[in-house]
């Protein structure tokens, strides 16, 4: 994909704070006039939206990991055809709630050995990477505790129990220290305005290296 845009995402277990800093800085680029697309995953276009209903709601046991691969992948796919790369191609900034590093966490580690087949499906199906990711850090406690505390049905994933959120904590941590020109570690068991404060500063660093284009 030719980069006109910046694709930013945020990553972390369930109840670490990402969807409130996602949304606190498209807010904060917004008022700097940039273009900004808020969006998540799964989910950001309508197709996807649809099967975001279908993944997280429900029993724990309603699908296999295998499943919600192909599940997770196809609404990625819709997602990406209509609203990351037209966004991209217009130069505005993509702020997206979870992306493919999700998959590679809750598909590909927490539910068995599946990450060689979430990397050759993401290879073979949507082939792009953020430019910056952004993990927001909690204690697996902390998070599950904030997490079903929520009102809603999109629980099925915290349903799962606290060992599934510890696997997943470990697993984001080790792939920030992988990947560490793209990932940014923020400390979310912080008050949101200061995790907010971090975000926005390390967001304007990128922003500022690579101009659009």
């Amino acid at each position: 994909m030719a980069r006109q845009g910046h694709f930013l995402t945020f990553e972390g277990i369930d109840g670490s704070g990402k969807s409130t800093q996602a949304r606190m800085l498209a807010a904060s680029l917004l008022a700097q006039g940039r273009e900004v697309i808020l969006t998540r995953e799964p989910g950001g276009s309508p197709g996807a939206e649809e099967i975001r209903r279908l993944v997280l709601e429900g029993h724990a046991d309603r699908w296999s990991a295998e499943t919600e691969l192909l599940l997770f992948n196809a609404a990625r796919r819709d997602h990406l055809e209509k609203t990351i790369l037209p966004a991209m191609t217009r130069g505005a900034v993509v702020i997206c709630d979870r992306f493919a590093d999700s998959s590679r966490i809750y598909q590909g580690l927490t539910r068995g050995d599946l990450r060689a087949k979430v990397d050759a499906l993401h290879d073979l199906m949507i082939g792009v990477e953020p430019d910056l990711t952004f993990l927001i850090d909690i204690a697996a406690a902390e998070g599950l505790a904030r997490a079903t505390a929520r009102p809603g049905k999109e629980l099925r994933f915290e349903g799962m129990g606290l060992g599934l959120q510890e696997t997943a904590r470990k697993g984001f941590l080790a792939l920030a220290r992988r990947f560490p020109a793209r990932f940014r570690v923020v400390d979310g068991a912080r008050s949101p305005d200061t995790v907010a404060q971090d975000v926005l500063a390390l967001a304007q660093e990128a922003l500022a290296q690579r101009a659009p284009g």
